[in-house]
Protein backbone atom coordinates (compact mmCIF):
# COMPACT_ATOMS: atom_id res chain seq x y z
CA UNK A 1 0.00 0.00 0.00
CA UNK A 2 1.59 3.04 -1.15
CA UNK A 3 1.85 6.22 0.78
CA UNK A 4 -0.51 9.03 -0.72
CA UNK A 5 -0.62 12.83 1.01
CA UNK A 6 -3.30 13.01 3.37
CA UNK A 7 -6.18 14.70 3.39
CA UNK A 8 -8.39 16.22 6.14
CA UNK A 9 -10.42 13.07 6.86
CA UNK A 10 -10.44 11.49 10.41
CA UNK A 11 -13.54 9.24 10.58
CA UNK A 12 -13.55 6.41 12.64
CA UNK A 13 -14.82 2.92 10.28
CA UNK A 14 -16.49 0.18 12.83
CA UNK A 15 -17.47 -2.98 12.36
CA UNK A 16 -21.00 -4.91 13.62
CA UNK A 17 -21.27 -8.60 14.43
CA UNK A 18 -23.70 -8.26 11.54
CA UNK A 19 -21.17 -6.50 9.36
CA UNK A 20 -18.94 -9.17 10.07
CA UNK A 21 -20.97 -11.63 9.24
CA UNK A 22 -22.02 -9.68 5.91
CA UNK A 23 -19.31 -8.27 5.27
CA UNK A 24 -20.91 -4.85 5.17
CA UNK A 25 -19.54 -2.20 7.01
CA UNK A 26 -20.72 0.13 9.25
CA UNK A 27 -20.02 3.84 9.07
CA UNK A 28 -19.34 6.21 12.26
CA UNK A 29 -19.75 9.61 12.55
CA UNK A 30 -18.22 11.92 9.98
CA UNK A 31 -19.29 9.89 6.79
CA UNK A 32 -21.75 10.33 4.31
CA UNK A 33 -24.10 7.65 4.76
CA UNK A 34 -24.72 7.45 1.19
CA UNK A 35 -21.35 6.15 0.82
CA UNK A 36 -22.50 2.60 2.20
CA UNK A 37 -23.21 1.38 -1.02
CA UNK A 38 -20.16 1.98 -2.20
CA UNK A 39 -17.33 -1.58 -2.03
CA UNK A 40 -15.58 -1.77 1.28
CA UNK A 41 -12.24 -1.14 -0.91
CA UNK A 42 -13.47 2.22 -2.05
CA UNK A 43 -14.43 3.34 1.29
CA UNK A 44 -11.47 2.19 2.90
CA UNK A 45 -8.39 3.28 0.89
CA UNK A 46 -8.62 6.92 1.47
CA UNK A 47 -8.96 6.27 5.26
CA UNK A 48 -6.23 4.31 4.83
CA UNK A 49 -3.84 6.48 3.10
CA UNK A 50 -4.54 9.12 5.39
CA UNK A 51 -3.66 7.02 8.51
CA UNK A 52 0.19 6.14 7.32
CA UNK A 53 0.40 9.22 7.25
CA UNK A 54 -0.12 9.59 11.43
CA UNK A 55 1.13 5.86 12.51
CA UNK A 56 4.60 3.99 12.23
CA UNK A 57 3.77 0.40 11.22
CA UNK A 58 5.46 -2.08 13.03
CA UNK A 59 8.51 -3.21 11.52
CA UNK A 60 10.17 -7.10 12.64
CA UNK A 61 14.05 -7.04 12.55
CA UNK A 62 16.07 -8.26 9.14
CA UNK A 63 16.72 -11.36 9.35
CA UNK A 64 19.02 -13.71 7.23
CA UNK A 65 18.14 -15.42 4.34
CA UNK A 66 18.64 -19.29 2.94
CA UNK A 67 20.38 -19.38 -0.12
CA UNK A 68 18.77 -21.07 -2.95
CA UNK A 69 21.74 -23.53 -3.54
CA UNK A 70 21.25 -24.59 0.19
CA UNK A 71 21.15 -28.28 1.21
CA UNK A 72 18.31 -28.53 3.58
CA UNK A 73 19.01 -31.07 6.34
CA UNK A 74 16.95 -29.90 9.03
CA UNK A 75 14.37 -27.08 9.62
CA UNK A 76 11.79 -26.18 12.37
CA UNK A 77 8.11 -25.25 12.13
CA UNK A 78 5.14 -23.77 14.61
CA UNK A 79 2.43 -21.74 15.21
CA UNK A 80 0.28 -19.90 17.63
CA UNK A 81 2.49 -17.57 19.74
CA UNK A 82 0.59 -15.52 21.81
CA UNK A 83 2.90 -12.61 22.28
CA UNK A 84 2.61 -11.40 25.43
CA UNK A 85 3.18 -15.12 27.21
CA UNK A 86 6.40 -16.57 27.64
CA UNK A 87 8.77 -16.60 23.93
CA UNK A 88 11.56 -19.15 25.95
CA UNK A 89 10.45 -21.56 22.80
CA UNK A 90 12.77 -19.50 20.52
CA UNK A 91 15.55 -20.69 22.62
CA UNK A 92 14.30 -24.50 22.60
CA UNK A 93 13.72 -23.92 18.66
CA UNK A 94 17.40 -22.85 18.07
CA UNK A 95 19.13 -25.66 20.77
CA UNK A 96 17.66 -28.09 17.43
CA UNK A 97 19.73 -26.23 15.43
CA UNK A 98 17.47 -25.46 12.35
CA UNK A 99 18.58 -24.17 8.91
CA UNK A 100 15.22 -22.55 8.41
CA UNK A 101 12.12 -22.23 11.00
CA UNK A 102 8.63 -21.77 9.28
CA UNK A 103 6.33 -19.82 11.22
CA UNK A 104 2.62 -21.16 9.89
CA UNK A 105 0.44 -19.08 11.62
CA UNK A 106 -1.09 -17.38 14.83
CA UNK A 107 2.00 -16.07 14.71
CA UNK A 108 0.57 -13.29 17.00
CA UNK A 109 -2.86 -12.93 18.38
CA UNK A 110 -4.12 -9.85 17.30
CA UNK A 111 -8.24 -9.76 17.87
CA UNK A 112 -8.10 -9.98 21.39
CA UNK A 113 -9.11 -6.63 22.73
CA UNK A 114 -9.97 -5.36 19.12
CA UNK A 115 -12.89 -2.76 19.31
CA UNK A 116 -14.60 -3.64 15.60
CA UNK A 117 -12.04 -0.24 14.19
CA UNK A 118 -11.03 -0.63 10.62
CA UNK A 119 -7.29 1.12 11.61
CA UNK A 120 -7.08 -2.80 13.61
CA UNK A 121 -5.16 -1.05 16.25
CA UNK A 122 -5.29 -4.36 18.25
CA UNK A 123 -3.78 -5.83 15.71
CA UNK A 124 -0.87 -3.35 14.95
CA UNK A 125 -0.40 -3.93 18.84
CA UNK A 126 0.10 -7.12 18.92
CA UNK A 127 2.72 -6.69 16.35
CA UNK A 128 4.38 -4.24 18.14
CA UNK A 129 4.72 -6.46 21.33
CA UNK A 130 6.10 -9.14 19.91
CA UNK A 131 8.50 -6.83 18.20
CA UNK A 132 9.80 -5.26 21.91
CA UNK A 133 10.47 -9.73 22.68
CA UNK A 134 14.27 -9.56 23.01
CA UNK A 135 14.04 -13.47 22.60
CA UNK A 136 11.94 -12.95 19.21
CA UNK A 137 14.51 -10.47 17.96
CA UNK A 138 17.62 -12.96 19.07
CA UNK A 139 15.73 -15.45 16.81
CA UNK A 140 14.80 -13.49 13.96
CA UNK A 141 17.89 -12.03 13.67
CA UNK A 142 19.69 -15.34 13.66
CA UNK A 143 17.56 -17.77 12.13
CA UNK A 144 16.09 -17.99 8.34
CA UNK A 145 12.76 -17.70 8.79
CA UNK A 146 9.35 -18.46 6.34
CA UNK A 147 6.31 -17.09 7.38
CA UNK A 148 2.26 -17.31 6.43
CA UNK A 149 -0.69 -16.36 8.29
CA UNK A 150 -3.50 -18.30 10.04
CA UNK A 151 -6.66 -16.20 11.42
CA UNK A 152 -5.93 -14.19 14.45
CA UNK A 153 -3.20 -12.78 12.61
CA UNK A 154 -5.58 -11.96 9.50
CA UNK A 155 -8.35 -10.84 11.61
CA UNK A 156 -10.80 -12.65 13.50
CA UNK A 157 -11.11 -16.37 14.95
CA UNK A 158 -12.08 -18.80 11.98
CA UNK A 159 -12.00 -16.28 9.54
CA UNK A 160 -12.16 -15.92 5.90
CA UNK A 161 -12.90 -14.18 2.60
CA UNK A 162 -15.68 -12.15 4.01
CA UNK A 163 -13.32 -9.91 6.36
CA UNK A 164 -13.93 -6.47 4.94
CA UNK A 165 -10.57 -4.60 6.36
CA UNK A 166 -8.06 -8.29 5.25
CA UNK A 167 -6.16 -5.38 2.46
CA UNK A 168 -5.08 -3.73 5.36
CA UNK A 169 -4.54 -6.80 7.56
CA UNK A 170 -2.12 -8.04 4.27
CA UNK A 171 -0.55 -4.56 4.38
CA UNK A 172 0.26 -4.49 7.72
CA UNK A 173 1.39 -8.60 7.72
CA UNK A 174 3.19 -7.70 4.99
CA UNK A 175 4.95 -4.81 6.15
CA UNK A 176 6.25 -5.81 9.56
CA UNK A 177 7.64 -9.23 7.86
CA UNK A 178 9.44 -7.35 5.32
CA UNK A 179 7.32 -9.55 2.11
CA UNK A 180 8.92 -10.24 -0.95
CA UNK A 181 7.75 -8.74 -4.16
CA UNK A 182 5.71 -11.54 -5.04
CA UNK A 183 3.95 -11.88 -2.19
CA UNK A 184 2.98 -8.15 -2.07
CA UNK A 185 1.89 -8.23 -5.67
CA UNK A 186 -0.89 -10.65 -5.17
CA UNK A 187 -4.02 -11.00 -3.02
CA UNK A 188 -3.46 -13.33 0.18
CA UNK A 189 -0.21 -14.04 1.49
CA UNK A 190 0.63 -17.60 -0.69
CA UNK A 191 4.04 -17.72 -1.52
CA UNK A 192 6.96 -20.74 -2.57
CA UNK A 193 10.52 -21.45 -2.47
CA UNK A 194 12.69 -24.14 -3.64
CA UNK A 195 16.20 -24.99 -2.05
CA UNK A 196 19.41 -27.20 -2.91
CA UNK A 197 20.46 -28.59 -6.49
CA UNK A 198 18.68 -31.53 -8.63
CA UNK A 199 18.63 -34.51 -6.69
CA UNK A 200 18.12 -32.66 -3.18
CA UNK A 201 15.81 -29.58 -3.80
CA UNK A 202 12.96 -29.06 -2.00
CA UNK A 203 10.24 -27.08 -2.46
CA UNK A 204 8.05 -25.15 -0.11
CA UNK A 205 4.98 -23.82 -0.52
CA UNK A 206 2.78 -22.15 1.80
CA UNK A 207 -0.84 -21.89 0.97
CA UNK A 208 -3.32 -19.05 2.38
CA UNK A 209 -6.30 -20.38 3.78
CA UNK A 210 -7.90 -16.96 4.72
CA UNK A 211 -8.07 -14.51 2.28
CA UNK A 212 -10.59 -16.16 -0.04
CA UNK A 213 -11.86 -18.77 2.12
CA UNK A 214 -15.79 -19.14 1.82
CA UNK A 215 -17.71 -18.99 4.92
CA UNK A 216 -18.10 -22.01 7.53
CA UNK A 217 -20.94 -23.40 7.80
CA UNK A 218 -22.61 -23.67 11.40
CA UNK A 219 -25.13 -27.16 12.53
CA UNK A 220 -28.90 -26.33 13.06
CA UNK A 221 -29.52 -24.80 16.61
CA UNK A 222 -29.71 -28.28 18.28
CA UNK A 223 -27.48 -30.19 16.28
CA UNK A 224 -25.70 -32.98 18.02
CA UNK A 225 -22.18 -33.50 16.60
CA UNK A 226 -20.75 -36.86 16.37
CA UNK A 227 -17.43 -35.57 17.06
CA UNK A 228 -16.13 -32.65 18.89
CA UNK A 229 -16.11 -29.18 16.94
CA UNK A 230 -18.13 -25.80 15.95
CA UNK A 231 -18.82 -27.01 12.34
CA UNK A 232 -20.02 -28.55 9.97
CA UNK A 233 -18.85 -29.94 6.16
CA UNK A 234 -19.81 -27.24 3.63
CA UNK A 235 -20.45 -29.70 0.18
CA UNK A 236 -21.51 -27.16 -1.93
CA UNK A 237 -20.44 -26.00 -5.34
CA UNK A 238 -19.47 -22.70 -3.96
CA UNK A 239 -17.40 -23.84 -0.75
CA UNK A 240 -13.77 -22.14 -1.41
CA UNK A 241 -10.55 -22.89 0.52
CA UNK A 242 -7.94 -21.13 -1.60
CA UNK A 243 -9.94 -19.30 -4.69
CA UNK A 244 -9.83 -19.33 -8.60
CA UNK A 245 -6.54 -17.56 -8.27
CA UNK A 246 -4.63 -19.49 -5.86
CA UNK A 247 -5.59 -22.81 -6.95
CA UNK A 248 -4.24 -21.78 -10.40
CA UNK A 249 -1.17 -21.24 -8.83
CA UNK A 250 -0.92 -24.08 -6.94
CA UNK A 251 -1.15 -26.55 -9.84
CA UNK A 252 1.78 -24.85 -11.64
CA UNK A 253 3.49 -24.78 -8.50
CA UNK A 254 3.27 -28.88 -8.13
CA UNK A 255 4.44 -28.88 -11.82
CA UNK A 256 8.11 -27.22 -10.98
CA UNK A 257 10.70 -30.30 -10.33
CA UNK A 258 11.35 -31.09 -6.77
CA UNK A 259 12.63 -33.70 -5.18
CA UNK A 260 11.01 -33.60 -2.01
CA UNK A 261 7.57 -31.06 -1.93
CA UNK A 262 6.63 -29.54 1.40
CA UNK A 263 3.22 -28.04 1.62
CA UNK A 264 2.15 -25.93 4.39
CA UNK A 265 -1.70 -25.72 5.36
CA UNK A 266 -2.63 -23.11 8.60
CA UNK A 267 -5.34 -25.53 9.76
CA UNK A 268 -5.09 -29.61 9.12
CA UNK A 269 -5.56 -31.62 6.01
CA UNK A 270 -5.94 -35.17 7.38
CA UNK A 271 -7.78 -35.10 9.97
CA UNK A 272 -11.73 -36.29 10.62
CA UNK A 273 -11.93 -36.51 14.19
CA UNK A 274 -13.11 -33.16 14.78
CA UNK A 275 -15.38 -30.65 13.32
CA UNK A 276 -13.23 -27.51 13.98
CA UNK A 277 -11.69 -25.55 11.35
CA UNK A 278 -9.70 -28.19 8.82
CA UNK A 279 -9.79 -28.93 5.13
CA UNK A 280 -12.55 -31.86 6.56
CA UNK A 281 -15.56 -29.08 6.26
CA UNK A 282 -15.06 -28.80 2.88
CA UNK A 283 -14.58 -31.97 1.25
CA UNK A 284 -14.83 -30.97 -2.47
CA UNK A 285 -12.03 -28.75 -2.09
CA UNK A 286 -9.96 -31.53 -0.22
CA UNK A 287 -10.35 -34.01 -2.58
CA UNK A 288 -9.34 -31.59 -5.01
CA UNK A 289 -6.32 -30.89 -3.22
CA UNK A 290 -5.82 -34.55 -2.93
CA UNK A 291 -6.08 -34.95 -6.62
CA UNK A 292 -3.14 -32.11 -7.01
CA UNK A 293 -1.14 -33.19 -4.41
CA UNK A 294 -1.03 -36.68 -6.38
CA UNK A 295 -0.78 -35.16 -10.13
CA UNK A 296 2.43 -33.09 -8.95
CA UNK A 297 5.68 -33.44 -11.41
CA UNK A 298 7.33 -36.42 -8.98
CA UNK A 299 8.77 -35.60 -5.58
CA UNK A 300 8.34 -36.86 -2.16
CA UNK A 301 5.59 -34.98 -0.20
CA UNK A 302 5.17 -34.01 3.29
CA UNK A 303 2.36 -31.65 5.03
CA UNK A 304 2.79 -29.41 7.65
CA UNK A 305 -0.33 -27.25 9.44
CA UNK A 306 -1.01 -25.50 12.49
CA UNK A 307 -3.73 -23.64 13.94
CA UNK A 308 -5.21 -26.60 16.59
CA UNK A 309 -3.10 -25.87 19.76
CA UNK A 310 -2.49 -30.05 20.02
CA UNK A 311 0.50 -31.37 17.86
CA UNK A 312 0.55 -34.87 15.97
CA UNK A 313 1.39 -37.25 13.50
CA UNK A 314 -0.86 -38.41 11.09
CA UNK A 315 -0.58 -40.52 7.88
CA UNK A 316 -3.99 -41.25 5.65
CA UNK A 317 -4.37 -43.46 3.03
CA UNK A 318 -5.27 -41.08 0.07
CA UNK A 319 -5.64 -42.20 -3.68
CA UNK A 320 -2.20 -41.65 -5.66
CA UNK A 321 0.33 -41.74 -2.32
CA UNK A 322 1.19 -45.40 -2.22
CA UNK A 323 2.77 -45.13 1.01
CA UNK A 324 0.03 -42.99 2.33
CA UNK A 325 0.02 -39.55 2.69
CA UNK A 326 1.90 -37.94 5.68
CA UNK A 327 0.99 -34.57 7.77
CA UNK A 328 2.96 -33.29 11.03
CA UNK A 329 0.26 -30.52 12.86
CA UNK A 330 3.00 -28.09 14.81
CA UNK A 331 0.99 -26.31 17.57
CA UNK A 332 0.63 -24.30 19.89
CA UNK A 333 4.38 -22.37 21.05
CA UNK A 334 2.85 -21.38 24.11
CA UNK A 335 -0.79 -21.78 24.31
CA UNK A 336 -1.19 -25.31 25.15
CA UNK A 337 -4.66 -26.51 26.28
CA UNK A 338 -4.35 -29.58 27.35
CA UNK A 339 -1.82 -32.33 29.16
CA UNK A 340 -0.92 -34.90 26.62
CA UNK A 341 -2.91 -37.56 28.37
CA UNK A 342 -5.94 -35.70 28.21
CA UNK A 343 -5.26 -34.07 24.15
CA UNK A 344 -4.78 -37.53 23.40
CA UNK A 345 -7.94 -39.36 25.38
CA UNK A 346 -10.25 -36.76 24.27
CA UNK A 347 -9.79 -36.78 20.30
CA UNK A 348 -8.97 -40.50 19.35
CA UNK A 349 -8.11 -40.72 15.56
CA UNK A 350 -7.03 -43.34 13.71
CA UNK A 351 -5.08 -41.58 11.46
CA UNK A 352 -2.59 -39.74 14.19
CA UNK A 353 0.55 -41.81 15.05
CA UNK A 354 1.06 -41.59 18.00
CA UNK A 355 0.14 -39.49 21.04
CA UNK A 356 -1.73 -36.04 20.79
CA UNK A 357 0.52 -33.24 21.84
CA UNK A 358 -1.16 -30.57 23.99
CA UNK A 359 2.23 -29.40 26.19
CA UNK A 360 3.57 -26.36 23.95
CA UNK A 361 5.89 -27.45 20.92
CA UNK A 362 7.21 -26.94 17.67
CA UNK A 363 8.26 -29.31 14.78
CA UNK A 364 11.35 -30.65 13.35
CA UNK A 365 11.76 -32.29 9.80
CA UNK A 366 15.19 -33.76 9.18
CA UNK A 367 15.48 -35.26 5.66
CA UNK A 368 18.15 -37.61 5.17
CA UNK A 369 18.99 -37.45 1.32
CA UNK A 370 20.84 -40.75 0.80
CA UNK A 371 18.00 -42.86 2.27
CA UNK A 372 15.45 -40.47 0.70
CA UNK A 373 13.62 -40.73 3.78
CA UNK A 374 12.67 -37.87 6.27
CA UNK A 375 11.65 -38.05 10.34
CA UNK A 376 9.16 -35.66 11.50
CA UNK A 377 9.49 -35.01 15.21
CA UNK A 378 7.17 -32.89 17.45
CA UNK A 379 9.27 -31.45 20.07
CA UNK A 380 8.35 -30.12 23.52
CA UNK A 381 8.70 -26.01 23.57
CA UNK A 382 12.06 -26.81 25.43
CA UNK A 383 13.30 -28.76 22.21
CA UNK A 384 12.72 -31.98 23.97
CA UNK A 385 11.35 -34.87 21.34
CA UNK A 386 7.78 -35.91 22.15
CA UNK A 387 7.04 -38.19 19.32
CA UNK A 388 8.80 -38.98 16.14
CA UNK A 389 8.20 -41.17 13.07
CA UNK A 390 10.35 -41.88 9.88
CA UNK A 391 9.02 -41.69 6.24
CA UNK A 392 10.44 -43.39 3.21
CA UNK A 393 9.88 -41.00 0.32
CA UNK A 394 11.72 -43.12 -2.20
CA UNK A 395 9.21 -45.64 -2.96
Amino acid sequence: MTRHPGHDRRHFLSLSTTGLVSGAVALGSGSAQAATSLAPAALLDPYYRDLEQTIALPVAPPGPQLAADSVLTRFSVGSCNNQEGDQAFWQGIRSRDPQLFLYIGDCVYGDPGWDGGADLGSLRRAYEYLNGRAEFRDFRRAVPMLTVWDDHDFGFNDGGAVFPFKRWSEHIYETFWNAPDDVREREGVYHARTYGPPGRRVQIILLDTRFQRSDLVLPPVGTKLPVRGRYVPDTSAGASMLGAVQWAWLERELQKPADLRVLVSSIQLLSDAHLWEGWELMPGERDRLYDALAARAGGGLVVLSGDRHVGGIYRKVVPGFAQGLWEMTASSLNRPNASNAEATAREPDPDRQGICVGDGNFGEVTIDWERRALTLTVCRSDGVDLVSHAVDWSA
